[in-house]
């Protein structure tokens, strides 16, 4: 099955503003940043049926899809890790501390380790909040991979659920093999989360 994107209502909220804002004066890749955003949450929209998360969870996978690379501005080596301190430190993020946790832990978990309850800021969650950041993170992981080359060569994602299996369908004008092959290297902790295989097609368009 087929789901249509969810559009989107929070642009003029003051939150996401403020993390637009602060994105730009840590000086963040914008294409590449809204090219991650827009797939995670045609991912999110996609396997709605599977996670039945809230609006709420929705927005800060799209908050989290702007901030995940602004370690870059420390430098490449452990920017992840930079992320989430620059989250849970800004003082004009206007999010209380649980807010600051759950987008902190997806900008930290869009690479390398995969959440785990030894990380103080993940354990300082409720299991539920642990779970929805499984859930965001495994989204946000694979829509990165989806954006290797930061060349946006990728659009329009549609997911197909099957049994044992998520087929991803994406649009491509340019070859798309390097996003193909990273974004399933990367789709470990999704498919811990909806315990089926990923799969991703690429339609030329």
């Amino acid at each position: 099955m087929k789901i249509a994107l969810i559009g989107d209502d929070h642009d003029n909220r003051p939150a996401w503003q403020a993390v637009l804002q602060l994105a730009s004066s840590w000086h963040y890749e914008a294409g590449h940043a809204h090219q991650v955003t827009d797939l995670a949450l045609r991912l999110f929209d996609g396997l709605q049926m599977l996670h039945g998360l809230s609006g709420e969870a929705r927005f800060w996978l799209r908050c989290a899809g702007m901030l995940h690379d602004i370690g870059w501005v420390e430098g490449q080596k452990g920017h992840h890790k930079t992320a989430l301190r620059l989250i849970l430190e800004a003082p004009r993020l206007p999010f209380n501390t649980r807010e600051r946790l759950i987008l902190g832990s997806l900008a930290r978990y869009h690479r390398k380790a995969l959440p785990d309850p030894s990380h103080e800021h993940y354990a300082a969650l409720t299991p539920s909040d642990r779970e929805i950041v499984r859930v965001l993170a495994g989204l946000l992981r694979v829509a990165d991979g989806l954006d290797r080359t930061h060349q946006g060569r990728i659009k329009n994602l549609a997911c197909e659920l099957r049994p044992e299996k998520i087929v991803v369908h994406g649009d491509v004008r340019h070859p798309a093999e390097e996003e193909r092959l990273a974004a399933l290297d990367k789709a470990e902790l999704s498919e811990q989360v909806f315990k089926r295989e990923l799969e991703i097609e690429g339609n030329i368009v």
